[in-house]
């Protein structure tokens, strides 16, 4: 078994709200590998005093835990306890209410002799390698899927000049059209204050022997396939065989500095954290 990981902050001057963890038993046999991205605050605020670093620092740590010692449990039910137990844990602080409380994306991966489990809930990326080399991703696409207004305004946004006050207005518009939809029906899911979500994410399982290797992206670390189409996920693959989980996040990299402003390849950030996670079992 070799299990390599990376990550890198979009800016230097903010903290990375990814995550990244990965578990072994101490049989050797199996283990647990998960990776969170932190949904960067809203400006209005979230109603927490603790910050979304911490958030997804303990979301990520129980989910990993319960992941590792409850064998028993379906990953959406260890993901839906870690969402409870997080909420639990700053409750009496915070304003769990608030439609910004902090949230987060998850990939998590369990495998043993027999089988590996698979969980995946909004925009971050699995990969699964096949013995024979086909790589298949496990994508949660409702991002992607969401209706209108928000393809139109999405479109407008983009055809506007940049840095005009129309197009500041359009993206205000476009987005609070997006956060409409955030964890409502018809529209996307992340991990925040209430577990039911874990039952709507993607989850599936494979026989062990069906899944060579593993790899979980962050979406910073994913726009090299899906913003900057340098390559498809079978390619990111083999770049992160090649030139490991930096490589990988080099290309990245490179891809938006080639692209500063996003005029090629549109985009919320110019830079975004970037995670990525590669466990060959």
């Amino acid at each position: 078994m070799r299990i390599e990981t990376a990550t890198a902050a979009g800016d230097p001057d903010r903290p990375n709200e990814d995550f990244t963890g990965v578990i072994c038993p101490g049989s050797g046999r199996g283990g647990v590998l998960a990776v969170l991205d932190g949904v960067t605050p809203h400006p209005d605020g979230t109603g927490c005093t603790h910050g979304l670093p911490w958030y997804v620092a303990r979301l990520g740590g129980v989910l990993l835990e319960l992941s590792a010692s409850r064998r028993d449990m379906t990953l959406s039910q260890c993901l839906a306890q870690a969402i409870g137990r997080t909420a639990a844990a700053h409750r009496d602080t915070c304003d769990l209410s608030h439609p910004n409380t902090p949230q987060s994306t998850v990939v998590a991966v369990r495998w043993d002799d027999e089988a590996a489990e698979h969980l995946v809930l909004s925009d971050s990326v699995l990969l699964l390698e096949s013995p024979s080399g086909a790589v298949r991703p496990v994508l949660d696409d409702r991002l992607d899927r969401l209706p209108e207004p928000v393809p139109s305004l999405r479109a407008r946004l983009r055809a506007l000049p940049r840095d005009s006050g129309q197009r500041a207005a359009a993206r205000r518009e476009y987005t609070a059209a997006v956060e409409a939809l955030r964890n409502a029906e018809d529209g996307f899911l992340t991990a925040a204050a209430d577990p039911g979500v874990a039952d709507h994410a993607v989850t599936g399982c494979d026989p062990r022997a069906a899944v060579r290797a593993v790899a979980a992206l962050s979406d910073g670390a994913g726009r090299l396939v899906d913003v900057f189409g340098r390559t498809d996920w079978p390619g990111a693959f083999a770049l992160l065989r090649t030139a490991g989980c930096d490589g990988l996040i080099a290309a990245v990299r490179a891809a938006e500095h080639a692209d500063p402003d996003g005029t090629a390849h549109p985009r919320g950030k110019r830079h975004d954290d970037a995670t990525a996670a590669l466990a060959e079992l």
